[in-house]
């Protein structure tokens, strides 16, 4: 199947700023780099197939009302922070969008059960020589 190239609107993700976790030095309790993202799937303008994939995905940022969570704190910049939880947000969508190409059931051949019957028969006569020898 083709890949969907899908674009979600600044105006559908909350875009929050908050303090980081853990230790940072001088800064850590004065600025806000840290990025929280918060995103609707059920009121969002993506198409109806992305949206029911994406809520079926068993991932823990996605809440059992349909608001994906992303919290980036990685890189020290609230910019850079912002760029990866956004980027984190498209390969979620983008990992939904992906159609899974549909599997055909498929029945091994006549000839191919016939061969596979006999190479094991081929291989217990084989086995059966490994035995004691009897005078």
């Amino acid at each position: 199947m083709a890949q969907i190239d899908i674009v979600i609107p600044e105006s559908e993700v909350e875009i929050t700023a908050v303090r980081a976790q853990g230790a940072g030095g001088q800064n850590v309790n004065k600025v806000s780099n840290a990025i929280h993202l918060r995103f609707d799937v059920r009121a969002s303008s993506l198409p109806d197939a992305v949206k029911e994939r994406l809520l079926k995905l068993s991932d823990q940022r996605i809440t059992r009302t349909g608001i994906v969570v992303i919290k980036a704190q990685q890189h020290r910049s609230q910019d850079m922070n912002r760029a990866e939880a956004l980027a984190r947000l498209h390969e979620l969508v983008r990992a939904a969008a992906f159609v899974p190409k549909r599997r055909r059931p498929t029945k091994p051949s006549r000839s191919a059960k016939r061969k596979r019957v006999e190479g094991k028969v081929l291989r217990g006569k084989l086995k059966a020589l490994r035995g004691k020898v009897v005078d």
